[in-house]
């Protein structure tokens, strides 16, 4: 992949799973939009430190945000609902 392709996703997290946007080693992105499909807490981390900084109820999007993300610090999506699997997606681009 190169600098300016667009980076994206949609995946099924577990209850009370995490969805962690996490480029390869080498690469950096931004992310610019989070969709969700029920309540979900944004975390900050390097896998050693979680900083949960944000948090939502309900369906919703994210918008025209600007997370940075390299390999060893990265973002991590909460699906709060502890019974059922739902969906988190995801877009962005490649910087580096």
């Amino acid at each position: 992949m190169a600098v300016g392709d667009v980076k994206s996703g949609i995946s099924s997290v577990s209850a009370n799973g995490y969805l962690s946007i996490r480029p390869p080693t080498g690469e950096e992105w931004v992310i610019h939009n989070i969709y969700h499909e029920h309540d979900i807490e944004l975390i900050f981390t390097d896998g050693s430190h979680d900083i949960v900084f944000d948090s939502d109820s309900g369906s919703g999007v994210y918008a025209r945000y600007a997370f940075h993300v390299t390999n060893s610090v990265y973002l991590k999506v909460h699906n709060k609902d502890t019974s059922t699997s739902r969906l988190i997606g995801y877009d962005g681009v490649q910087t580096k």
